[in-house]
């Protein structure tokens, strides 16, 4: 989650909001990503989208099914669903997004039956970092 941490950082100071993802396979990083949706000008740059992407073009294969996923921040329901397609078996987030994160918008039973998933790993580093962002924006 530090390196997540890390990556939400970078999206930070690039003035993207500060969401960071790192993709684990066989306890190795495979890939890491940060929100770009400013940058790239495209709504789908979420830092889990960029990292599935990455991971799934790092291991040729469109299923992640020996991995984690560590994110910053509650995925939304675009990432929920690509987590679902990709086959991700456990998630880890920090912070919760009670506005835009997939527990507030649907039930749990989105993800496949056996996906694993772990909440509030390192939630005040991962939610300061937000709400220090947005005060600075307002």
């Amino acid at each position: 989650m530090r390196l997540a941490l890390l990556e939400a950082q970078q999206a930070y100071d690039n003035g993207e909001i500060p969401v960071g993802a790192v993709m684990v396979c066989n306890n190795k990083i495979i890939a890491k990503a940060h929100n770009q949706t400013q940058m790239l000008a495209d709504p789908t740059a979420h830092a889990e989208m960029i990292c599935i992407t990455a991971a799934c073009g790092h291991l040729g294969a469109k299923y992640l099914t020996d991995c984690t996923l560590y994110i910053t921040l509650e995925p939304c329901m675009m990432c929920a669903g690509a987590i679902k397609w990709a086959q991700i078996p456990t998630i880890v987030y920090g912070a919760s997004d009670k506005k835009g994160g997939f527990k507030s918008q649907i039930l749990n039973n989105f993800y496949h039956s056996n996906i694993q998933i772990i909440d509030g790993i390192l939630q005040e580093e991962c939610a300061k970092m937000m709400k220090d962002f947005f005060k600075k924006k307002r």
